[in-house]
C-alpha cells in the first residue's frame, strides 16, 4: 500500500567516496517465491507518445524485507529545482534476498568459496581467491605483497579500526598492502537510508554527471556511483567486492558497484532485459542481456533507450566496466543515511 506524507529531505550531499568494495556472484537464498513475471501492454496507436508510455516506479516490484517500511510519497524537490511528488523509499542496510560477503580469502590456499570478486577497469573480472592473491605482483608490479609468506596468511583488516583506515583517501601506510573489508556488523548490521525518487522523471535537455549515488535495486541496496578504483590501487589495496557486487562502506553501509544478478528478480515474458532497480531521476534499470543474452546495441551515453512498451529506461553495464548506468537523463531526487 502506498501511503502519502509531507515530510521534506534535503537534496543528497555526496558523501566519501574512497572506501572498500566487494563483488563475485550472489550468495544467499534466492527462491522461486522472490520471481514474479511481468509483461508490458503496447499502445495501439502507431504514433507513440514517449511520455504517455513511460513507466515510471512501481513500488510493488520491490521485495519487502530490504525496506524498513512501507514504500510512500511526499512532496519533494528535483536536483534542477522542480517541485514535485516522490515516492519515500526507506531501506533497511541489507539485502532482502542475499547474504553479505564473502571478501577477502584468508590464506594463500583458500579457493573461490571464501572471497569474492574484483576488477580494476582493464575489462577484467577476477575471483578474489588465493591464487588471485599470489598474482597481485604480476598484475600491479613487485612492491605487491599481500600475504605473509611463511604462513600463507593473507594481510586483511579484520576490524572496525582497520577497515576505517583502509577505507580512506589517505590510506593508512599500516594497512597498505592489505586486503580491505569491513564488516556490517561494524555498523549495527545494516545503515537504513532514505531515498526519494520522482513518481514521474523529468527529462532534462542535457544529462547530469553521477553523483556518489545512483539508485537503488529491488532487493533493498544502494547502487552506487564507480568504485575509485585508483585510490584503492595507489595504496597497494585491493577492496575486495562480494559475489553480489557489494561492499561495506564506512558510512553508508551496504551497497553495490556492479550489476552480478542478485537484483536480477522480475521476469519480463516479452524477452526484454529483467528489470532490477531505479534510478534517482525515476527511470528504471535494467539488466545488460536479455533472455538471448544479446546487449541492446543503441544505448546512449548514459546506457539508456526508449522503447514502446517502457519509455526511456538504462540498461546496467557488465560487472568489469565499474558502472551501472554512464549519467543521469533526468532530474534526481535524493538519498539520506537515517540518522537512527
Amino acid at each position: 500500500m502506498i501511503q502519502s506524507d509531507n515530510t521534506r529531505f534535503p537534496v543528497y550531499l555526496c558523501l566519501y567516496a574512497a572506501c572498500t568494495i566487494g563483488i563475485s556472484g550472489c550468495s544467499g537464498d534466492d527462491s522461486a517465491d522472490n520471481s514474479t513475471s511481468i509483461a508490458d501492454d503496447t499502445p495501439s496507436s502507431e504514433t507513440i507518445d514517449n511520455e504517455a508510455i513511460q513507466a515510471n516506479l512501481d513500488p510493488d516490484l520491490f521485495l519487502a524485507a530490504g525496506l524498513s517500511d512501507s514504500i510512500s510519497t511526499t512532496d519533494c524537490t528535483l536536483t534542477d529545482g522542480t517541485q514535485t511528488e516522490c515516492f519515500k523509499i526507506v531501506i533497511s542496510g541489507t539485502p532482502a534476498n542475499a547474504d553479505i560477503g564473502p571478501f577477502c580469502p584468508r590464506n594463500i590456499t583458500d579457493d573461490a568459496t571464501q572471497g569474492g570478486v574484483w576488477f580494476d577497469g582493464s575489462g577484467e573480472l577476477y575471483q578474489v581467491d588465493g591464487s588471485f592473491i599470489l598474482s597481485l605482483s604480476d598484475l600491479y608490479g613487485s612492491d605487491w605483497q599481500l600475504y605473509d609468506e611463511a604462513t600463507g596468511e593473507v594481510f586483511v583488516t579484520d576490524s572496525q579500526i582497520a577497515c576505517e583506515a583502509a577505507a580512506r583517501p589517505d590510506v593508512d601506510p599500516e594497512y597498505q598492502n592489505h586486503c580491505v573489508e569491513c564488516s556490517i556488523d561494524y555498523y549495527g548490521g545494516g545503515v537504513a537510508q532514505t531515498l526519494l525518487i520522482p513518481v514521474k522523471p523529468v527529462a532534462l535537455s542535457n544529462p547530469n554527471s553521477l553523483s556518489a549515488d545512483v539508485g537503488v535495486t529491488l532487493n533493498g541496496v544502494v547502487i552506487a556511483g564507480p568504485a575509485p578504483l585508483n585510490a584503492i590501487l595507489s595504496a597497494n589495496t585491493i577492496a575486495a567486492f562480494d559475489d553480489c557486487g557489494g561492499h561495506v562502506n564506512p558510512v553508508e553501509g551496504y551497497h553495490y558497484h556492479a550489476a552480478l544478478g542478485c537484483s536480477d528478480i522480475i521476469s519480463s515474458l516479452d524477452g526484454h532485459a529483467n528489470i532490477i532497480g531505479y534510478a534517482l531521476d525515476g527511470y528504471g534499470i535494467y539488466a545488460m542481456l536479455n533472455s538471448e543474452g544479446e546487449e541492446d546495441f543503441d544505448l546512449d551515453e548514459c546506457r539508456g533507450h526508449s522503447d514502446e512498451n517502457r519509455g526511456y529506461h538504462y540498461h546496467a553495464a557488465s560487472a568489469a566496466e565499474n558502472m551501472f548506468i554512464g549519467c543521469f537523463k533526468g532530474a534526481q531526487g535524493s538519498i539520506t543515511v537515517d540518522s537512527n
